[in-house]
């Protein structure tokens, strides 16, 4: 589902939204060990986490290579059912609305690329409270194929009315790189996902910052800066 549209903006700057502007990586950890535990699979928290921005069915396959479609539909199910426990728990990370706010206020375009659920996105934009800010959204309903693959990314592209050569996308996972990558993204990486800056860059990300707050503060120097000016190489 799409706002009323980016108008007449030319540039744009794409959000994931788990782990990079909502406080939830390490509860979607949580809800995933627990749907594994359920179905007599001890799965260690640590190889969850480190894929966590993933699609559900390759973390599933990735953790599980010989897990039946049955068995995948039921850990889905109870990651879901999990998950949804810890809705009141989660909050925005710090500056996230004046981040959006900035980049809305300075002519660019926002989409929140995410590849979450319809109901889980719902509660995540509620919890942003930043409707003005935002042009476009998506959920794993616009999506055949999940991250690393960049189908989420080219449908909020799509909505927005933008190029991959339009944009710079931030998040927080190495799949977020990988998805960018793989369309010419540019990718600014946000650690409080939880993934070190080390990998992050190693996995090829543009510019890596600690959180929201800490790329608002550096906003001007940054790739996004560089958009706002139209100076970012193409």
């Amino acid at each position: 589902m799409a706002a009323d549209g980016p108008g007449k903006k030319k540039h744009g700057v794409l959000f994931d939204v788990d782990g990079t502007l909502i406080d939830s990586s390490y509860f979607h950890a949580m809800a995933w060990w627990q749907a594994f535990r359920r179905e007599g699979l001890d799965i260690e928290m640590s190889a969850i986490h480190r894929r966590v921005g993933m699609g559900g069915d390759k973390l599933i396959q990735s953790l599980v290579p010989d897990c039946t479609e049955d068995m995948q539909e039921e850990l889905k199910a109870g990651h879901s059912a999990v998950f949804s426990t810890f809705w009141p728990s989660l909050r925005t990370f710090d500056s996230v609305r004046d981040l959006l706010a900035a980049c809305s206020d300075a002519g660019l375009a926002v989409g929140l690329a995410s590849s979450a659920q319809e109901r889980d996105l719902e509660v995540s934009r509620h919890l942003l409270d930043a409707a003005s800010s935002i042009d476009a959204w998506t959920s794993s309903n616009d999506a055949k194929e999940s991250k690393p693959a960049p189908d989420i990314l080219e449908a909020c592209l799509e909505k927005l009315g933008l190029g991959p050569e339009d944009v710079v996308f931030v998040g927080d996972a190495v799949w977020d790189v990988k998805a960018g990558a793989a369309i010419g993204v540019p990718v600014i990486a946000l650690t409080c996902g939880g993934i070190s800056e080390a990998e992050l860059r190693d996995a090829g990300a543009a510019e890596v910052y600690d959180n929201p707050r800490h790329l608002l503060e550096h906003l001007e120097s940054s790739m996004i800066g560089k958009l706002m000016t139209g100076s970012l190489d193409a």
